[in-house]
């Protein structure tokens, strides 16, 4: 079944505009132009409207605003299976929920998911994947090989075959504590293609040694949307080269990954720094630390909208995580 909501004047591909909101998600819905909104935590009102998302991360401020993700044109949506779409003005959105006990573990479920999210955008119009978004459980949990993080990009891989065989687009990996093996999975594409961006600090991930992993990440470091009007910027951490820095030292960390963030920007062509149009999120690892974060970023980034959410980050090492959006 697919439904649909008008709005005049359609601007085909400007990019998306993504805001967080303290709203009801069935008024935000019936919105002209709304493509997805996603609610975090458990206390997060659901509805069956196929562009909502209930995300297995919980906020730290108590009620956790809403996502929300709008276009300047006519949205429709459906269902195709366990996957959910929307689409408008050049842009889709697509999500999927795996239970890893129906696939044999992360890698099976991922392997699942990107299989039939790669399968739907195949007969799209959008089908030049922007950006990506994965949450799984314990995503920590194994020693060496095992580690489920590496499980699930054996995973990711294996289901996206030679789909991005001209570039991965950007992504974010976090776990969540939901106390249930669930992967989400969801995405933005588009009818063109982006530019990939990396950041001269870092070795692309695709390109990381053995170490960390049978197959390495599979994500750009940020996406340029095609119209040049915003850059989505992938989970971001104090990631030097490609080794961790600063273990343990929460703040280093936090002035590492701005540092990072600052290069991504001068990388893409873009002015420094980021407003109050700028949505960020920031993971967080332990919930002892929250606190810090948000005065660090209340500090370094005044006015800008930063969603704080309790997630654990793709090395343990690692307590901290930034991704967003900085539009021109």
């Amino acid at each position: 079944m697919v439904q649909g909501c008008e709005i005049a004047n359609p601007v085909a591909r400007r990019a998306p505009r993504v805001s967080y909101r303290q709203a009801e998600a069935e008024a935000v819905l019936g919105e002209p132009g709304t493509l997805a909104v996603l609610g975090f935590g458990r206390g997060a009102a659901g509805s069956e409207d196929p562009r909502w998302l209930g995300v297995g991360l919980e906020g730290f401020d108590a009620p956790a605003p809403l996502e929300i993700w709008q276009v300047d044109g006519t949205v429709v949506h459906g269902r195709v299976g366990a996957l959910r779409w929307a689409a408008g003005a050049g842009w889709l959105y697509a999500a999927i929920e795996m239970d890893e006990r129906e696939h044999g573990g992360p890698l099976g479920a991922a392997t699942a998911a990107y299989r039939q999210l790669g399968d739907f955008l195949a007969v799209r119009r959008e089908r030049h994947v922007q950006r990506l978004w994965n949450y799984l459980a314990d995503i920590n949990r194994g020693d060496g090989d095992d580690e489920r993080y590496k499980l699930f990009c054996e995973g990711r891989a294996a289901g996206m075959g030679d789909r991005f065989g001209e570039g991965f687009p950007a992504a974010t990996a976090i776990g969540h504590h939901l106390g249930e093996p669930r992967l989400q999975v969801y995405l933005l594409a588009c009818d063109e293609p982006g530019r990939r961006v990396e950041n001269p600090r870092q070795v692309s991930a695709w390109r990381y040694p053995r170490q960390y992993g049978r197959i390495s990440p599979s994500f750009a470091r940020a996406m340029a949307l095609p119209a040049q009007d915003a850059l989505a910027i992938s989970g971001t951490a104090a990631v030097v080269g490609h080794a961790s820095a600063h273990q343990d030292d929460l703040l280093a960390q936090l002035d590492e990954t701005l540092a990072n963030l600052e290069a991504l920007l001068a990388s893409a062509g873009m002015a420094t720094g980021f407003d109050t149009q700028s949505p960020l999120k920031a993971y967080v690892r332990h919930a002892t630390d929250a606190p810090q974060v948000r005065d660090f970023m209340r500090r370094r980034l005044p006015g800008v909208p930063v969603l704080l959410l309790h997630g654990d980050i793709c090395r343990r090492e690692l307590l901290v995580e930034i991704d967003g959006w900085r539009y021109v």
